[in-house]
Parts: C-alpha cells; sequence; structure tokens
C-alpha cells in the first residue's frame, strides 16, 4: 500500500478539478481502506465544483469529491468484521458532508476509506464498474422510501415470503438513477409502483417493476397516472426532476396520498454552476428557487399533504443504511430483485478523466450513468 496517491482535487471553491498526490490514510476503528477501481458521478458532484461556496458551505478546499466507489479492500479497521483484505467491495462515500473529512472519504482517488456499515460485498458476475453506479442512487432511493420522514415503508426482509397489496408506490421521473432504485426497492418491499418516463425509456421503466408508466412530458401525465391507480390506496410520493413536485402533489391530492419525498430542487443549478462567476447571476437563480418552493410547500400544507427533501446520506446515521447496506441491498443484488442501474458509460480512465466527467453529466444524460474506472 503505497504512503501518497493520486486524487482528483478541487483545490478551491469552484476551481477545475486538478491531479494531485495525496497522503494514503489508515482505516479508523470501522471503516475499510478501499483502493478504487470504478467511480460514478452524480449532479451533486458538479453542484459542489460550481455553486459550493454558497451550497456547501460547510466543506473546505482543497477536496476531493465523490460518493460512488467499487474496488478492493486493502486495510481493515480494528473493529470491523464483514470484510477482509481482498474483498471487491462497493459503497457510499460521505465525505462531503458536514463534519466529514472529504481528503480521506470522497470518492474520486485512488484510495478512499469507507464506513462499514455504508459498505457492501459485490457478487460474483457484477463487474467493479456496474457496482459503482449504485451506492448514491439506491442510498437516496432507500431514504425517500424507508426513513420515517418521508415515506416511512415497512421494509421487506428477504428471508420472508414477499408481501403482497400494500399499496401503491409513485416515482415521478422512472428512469433517473434515483427513480430506477425507487422502483426496484418499492417492488421488492412489496408495493406497487406507477412512475413516469419518456417514451423511449418506457420499456426500461417496465422492466424494473413499475405496472403504470405515462410520458412525463404529456399534458395529461397526471391524469394517466390517477388513472393507472385505479382506486388503489397510495402510500406516498418520490419526486425526481426539476418539475416533478407539482405533478406528484396534484395526483397525491386526487388519490388521498399524504407523503411526498422530493429529490430534486424545482430550479436547475446547471447553468448558474457553469458561469465563471456566481454573483450577480446566483440571485436571481436563488430567488426564483425561494419562491418556487415557498409556493410548493404552501400547496403541500393545503392539500394536508406532509412534503421533505430528502437527502441521500443521511441513512449514514440511521438504521436504514445499516439494514439496506448490511443484509437487503447484498441479498437482493445476489438473487436479482436489484438490478444495478443505471447503465454505465465509461468515460475515460484514471483520476484525470473525472473533469470530463463532470462535464459530460452536467451537459445531460438520459438513463444511463457516467463511470470512470482508476
Amino acid at each position: 500500500m503505497p504512503r501518497h496517491h493520486d486524487a482528483a482535487v478541487l483545490a478551491a471553491p469552484r476551481a477545475r478539478l486538478s491531479v494531485e498526490r495525496m497522503p494514503t490514510p489508515d482505516p479508523a476503528a470501522r471503516e475499510v481502506l478501499v483502493r478504487v477501481h470504478a467511480v460514478a458521478v452524480n449532479p451533486v458532484d458538479w453542484v459542489i465544483q460550481g455553486t459550493g461556496s454558497v451550497t456547501y458551505r460547510w466543506l473546505p478546499t482543497p477536496a476531493v469529491l465523490g460518493s460512488d466507489v467499487a474496488g478492493d479492500v486493502v486495510a481493515i479497521g480494528s473493529e470491523v468484521t464483514r470484510f477482509r483484505v481482498g474483498d471487491r467491495v462497493f459503497g457510499l462515500a460521505t465525505g462531503t458532508d458536514r463534519g466529514r473529512d472529504s481528503r480521506r472519504e470522497g470518492a474520486f482517488q485512488q484510495y478512499t476509506t469507507l464506513l462499514e456499515h455504508l459498505t457492501a460485498p459485490i457478487p460474483d458476475g457484477i463487474s467493479d464498474v456496474e457496482a459503482s453506479v449504485l451506492p448514491l442512487g439506491v442510498s437516496t432511493a432507500a431514504c425517500a422510501l424507508f426513513q420515517p420522514r418521508h415515506l416511512g415503508l415497512a421494509i421487506h426482509d428477504p428471508a420472508d415470503a414477499r408481501p403482497r397489496d400494500r399499496g401503491v408506490v409513485v416515482v415521478w421521473g422512472g428512469s433517473t438513477s434515483v427513480g430506477m432504485n425507487a422502483i426496484q426497492l418499492a417492488r421488492a418491499a412489496g408495493y406497487d409502483v406507477v412512475s413516469t418516463a419518456s417514451p423511449r425509456n418506457a420499456d426500461l421503466v417496465r422492466s424494473l417493476g413499475a405496472d403504470v408508466v405515462v410520458d412525463h412530458g404529456s399534458p395529461r401525465a397526471v391524469d394517466d397516472l390517477v388513472a393507472g391507480i385505479g382506486g388503489r390506496p397510495v402510500v406516498g410520493a418520490v419526486a425526481l426532476g426539476e418539475t416533478s413536485t407539482a405533478g406528484c402533489l396534484e395526483v397525491l391530492r386526487r388519490t388521498g396520498g399524504l407523503v411526498l419525498a422530493m429529490a430534486s430542487m424545482p430550479v436547475s443549478l446547471a447553468e448558474l454552476a457553469g458561469r465563471r462567476r456566481l454573483f450577480p447571476a446566483m440571485l436571481p437563480t436563488f430567488a426564483r428557487l425561494g419562491l418556487r418552493t415557498l409556493l410548493l410547500n404552501a400547496r403541500a400544507r393545503r392539500a394536508g399533504i406532509r412534503a421533505a427533501f430528502i437527502w441521500g446520506t443521511s441513512l449514514r446515521d440511521d438504521e436504514i443504511g445499516r439494514r439496506l447496506w448490511g443484509r437487503l441491498l447484498p441479498q437482493w443484488l445476489a438473487d436479482g430483485t436489484v438490478r444495478p442501474l443505471p447503465e454505465p458509460v465509461v468515460a475515460g480512465d484514471g483520476v484525470g478523466a473525472i473533469q470530463e466527467a463532470l462535464d459530460r453529466q452536467r451537459a445531460g444524460v438520459s438513463a444511463r450513468k457516467i463511470v470512470v474506472t482508476l
């Protein structure tokens, strides 16, 4: 194990990533040190890079970004019991969260530490590249579905027969990374799913278990979802996409659903993140964001709907994360209940390719996920 390794580093707020040498950390008592073989890119990565000085004020630079990791265990902490050196694993890196150390825990480097309880073995037949697309997407979906502050669904245990007729979950944005995982997890937990997608991705979303898939761009999308629900009890909705919240609120209002988990802001930060200067462009963007959020929250309150934003790494601190990563996800991947999706698209090799991968993700990707091998 080398004393130093290469990392893609955000040297200063809003800077381009640069390749720098970083000290290779020793794992803490409940951590594993992983030699990273593949990382995936999420929108939050370029949001932090482009707007972090106002959206992630707690994150000091230099910083190592990234959440999605797959690789081999090269060292284990003194209290680790689930893994051994040489195990193939994937996991959720939480280094950009408040109070964490991104230089030890960020994904975009050759060696990183992962918390044991947010790490899982990669089953035979699944490659490192395929496994790398899962961590943040599946964790965010699990937060939306299972955390009590969101939908609070009962988690089906793989050891039990699959329960039926628990109700319907609405997933608006079924071809997104979180959406694909939300559909699969909800089905594994015994719930029916209705969803939206573009016509191009509708068959993919159906293959994941959604029994109704409507065109999210249709003016009749809400009517079609309500018709597809057909009077079944709706346990809640997951809103994915800039315009998804309003549609979900209307579906819930018309079907009696009372809980909405929101994974997307109602205003895109993509254009702002790409500007040379945040000020003054940030003023109208954040004004629109604040106003639309207030209006949507007011609509939810009037309809008696409990709505809250999802923080995908918050399961680090609750039992949902331990159960998902410690037992459910390994079992569901091994038996095929959950497939590693979205489909990976390898955009390059080496930490020097990660900046271009972030640029490619920000430009727009549909039903796939950008991956870099290391």
